[in-house]
């Protein structure tokens, strides 16, 4: 399984780990960084004696990967490249190790309310956003396994487990504890006194903190002049009608564009909402948020 040691994968280590199979779980750490989920990981594959693999990787790795998430994802959203190449890598390090099949921790902060931004929700803008965020939910784990040879099997998309959270009271999703507020709350009290309380507890972390990809803006803001930058950001304006936000954005579409094209050609026959961003078609219209190229808001 991919493992960061979160609430999420530690959930589904920890129902796997009952059965007879010794589980093998991967965690990726950007070489020189905060990679934050190490700490967890390494107590929980402990605690469940996994074997346990952490795959480290530095700049040359993380340029093919870049190029490979890009490909399979046919995005230019930092985010979301900075998310998806740390789990790349790690499925990529596990088919070195001839493995097929890997589980994932995806889906559960969809179903349950555990991104900090829907804290700010009342409970009917609460169940509208989820009720529109089940119909829209992707994971890139699936593609980017497929495009390996692997599968991903995320536990939290199994069509029975869906089918429970679907009804789950939202006042049971987000809820104040110790002082704070937590989501995924129903969760973290089922498994309380089964899993450590630090984990129990842990912070959402996105996956970018977790492996320390987050970092990558420093990098590529130390590799890419400023003169180059303007004067790329100002010719992808006029000629291609696409914002560029960062250094780092530039250098991701760069090779989207070298790959596909401009993306109000690549994407010209999709339906849906268009990006005033970067001209791409096919966004949800309820969505403010442009999945190929990461603006927010739209």
């Amino acid at each position: 399984m991919l493992f960061s040691g979160g609430l999420d994968t530690s959930i589904v280590a920890f129902v796997a780990s009952k059965h007879d199979t010794k589980l093998e779980a991967f965690t990726v750490a950007f070489e020189n960084s905060p990679a934050l989920d190490l700490k967890y990981a390494k107590l929980m594959a402990n605690l469940l004696n996994m074997n346990h693999t952490i795959k480290f990787f530095g700049e040359e790795e993380m340029h093919s990967a870049i190029q490979d998430v890009i490909k399979v994802l046919k995005v230019f959203d930092p985010m979301d490249i900075r998310n998806s190449v740390a789990a790349y890598v790690g499925l990529k390090a596990a088919k070195t190790n001839g493995i097929k099949g890997m589980m994932t921790g995806d889906g559960l902060d969809e179903l349950l309310g555990g991104y900090s931004w829907l804290f700010k929700f009342n409970e009917q803008e609460l169940k509208d956003y989820l009720s529109n965020m089940w119909q829209v939910m992707q994971f890139t784990s699936i593609p980017m396994a497929e495009s390996l040879g692997m599968v991903a099997k995320p536990p939290f998309l199994d069509r029975e487990f869906k089918s429970f959270a679907y009804g789950v009271d939202t006042k049971l999703m987000i809820r104040r504890e110790r002082g704070e507020i937590w989501g995924k709350w129903i969760m973290r009290k089922a498994y309380e006194g089964l899993l450590p309380d630090e984990i129990v507890w842990r912070k959402k972390t996105p996956l970018e903190f977790g492996s320390g990809t987050t970092i990558f803006p420093q990098v590529f803001g130390e590799k890419i002049s400023d003169k180059y930058f303007q004067e790329k950001a100002k010719k992808y304006r006029e000629s291609d009608q696409v914002t560029i936000r960062d250094k780092e954005h530039l250098f991701y579409y760069e090779i989207f564009r070298s790959r596909f094209g401009v993306p109000s050609e690549v994407f010209k026959d999709k339906e849906g909402k268009q990006c005033p961003h970067c001209k791409a078609r096919g966004g949800n219209p309820k969505s403010k948020f442009c999945k190929v190229c990461g603006a927010y808001p739209i």
